[in-house]
């Protein structure tokens, strides 16, 4: 049944003031357009709900049953206007995205400052997952955007780059390798690797982006699933050394710790905003992603994140 929202109101509005004449004028109506809207509504529900006269108007038993339920759907539908139009206005609601762990832990959190400053209502949740599982959640629709690595193959997801962010040598200050201005991948042939697994989206870029028989594609010491976190506190024990975003090193305060740039190849990674092709977002996540882009999405801030 298409319940008609005029109906409803131009009935509550005759029960309110009683005449047709009155209810008319409170709804800039003339009282032919009025009547053509309680004859209506009563046809779609199939009762009477006023007993008219010449003279005056009174509400049916059934008509006395149903007012409050009609007043309750008009206020219902007026607030949820109203919620829509604050969201449309003020940016309200929730935000869900997706992303990689390195970025959650150091893009996400000066982003998530302001807006919250903005917004202290609105709630954000993190899906801080690894980079196919970030795209699988903006397909799915989990998340209306995504924060992750470039490289995404698939016909409904659009995508926009943040900026590069090039691999680097970890190492602690006491390493043989941390004299060296730079480091070239070849010079780790003498060393003892870590590395990251291949379920990370990292060590994809690294197998691709790397010649064959490079360190650490082919040889590595040792292995851990997903995360540098892991990587550089082994290697803080100087246990051995590691290949890493520069973004990962982002905000580290162990002295012991310095980065090299890694050469011949350079090689970086881009992280990218996804999100469903022709899909609109919310206007809270709108906004997050607005807010995002302008600290975020400058070319030049490549090597600006050091450790």
């Amino acid at each position: 049944m298409n319940l008609d929202v005029h109906g409803l109101q131009a009935f509550a509005r005759i029960a309110e003031l009683g005449t047709f004449q009155k209810a008319a004028q409170a709804l800039f109506l003339s009282q032919s357009a009025l009547s053509r809207r309680i004859t209506k509504l009563e046809a779609d529900l199939g009762v009477r709900l006023l007993d008219r006269t010449t003279r005056r108007v009174r509400l049916t038993a059934v008509g006395r049953d149903f007012l409050p339920q009609a007043r309750r759907l008009i206020e219902e539908l007026e607030t949820s206007i109203t919620g829509l139009r604050d969201m449309a206005k003020h940016g309200s609601g929730q935000v869900v995205l997706g992303c990689v762990p390195t970025a959650a832990l150091y893009i996400l959190p000066p982003v998530i400052k302001d807006y919250s400053a903005k917004h202290p209502d609105n709630r954000i949740r993190i899906l801080d997952v690894h980079a196919n599982e970030v795209l699988q959640a903006v397909l799915r629709g989990e998340a209306e955007f995504g924060l992750t690595l470039s490289g995404a193959d698939e016909a409904d997801i659009e995508t926009e780059a943040l900026f590069d962010d090039p691999f680097v040598l970890a190492c602690r200050k006491d390493h043989p390798l941390a004299k060296r201005r730079t480091v070239k991948w070849a010079d780790l042939e003498q060393h003892r690797v870590i590395t990251v697994g291949r379920l990370s989206g990292n060590r994809a870029l690294l197998d691709f982006g790397l010649p064959a028989g490079t360190l650490p594609r082919q040889r590595w010491t040792y292995e851990v699933q997903h995360s540098f976190w892991t990587g550089l506190g082994m290697v803080e024990a100087g246990i051995g050394v590691i290949a890493v975003p520069m973004l990962a090193l982002s905000g580290r305060r162990d002295s012991r710790l310095v980065s090299r740039p890694l050469v011949e190849p350079k090689l970086s990674r881009t992280l990218v905003v996804i999100r469903r092709r022709g899909v609109t977002l919310s206007p809270a996540a709108q906004e997050f992603l607005t807010m995002l882009k302008k600290r975020w999405a400058n070319p030049r801030r490549e090597g600006r994140v050091r450790g």
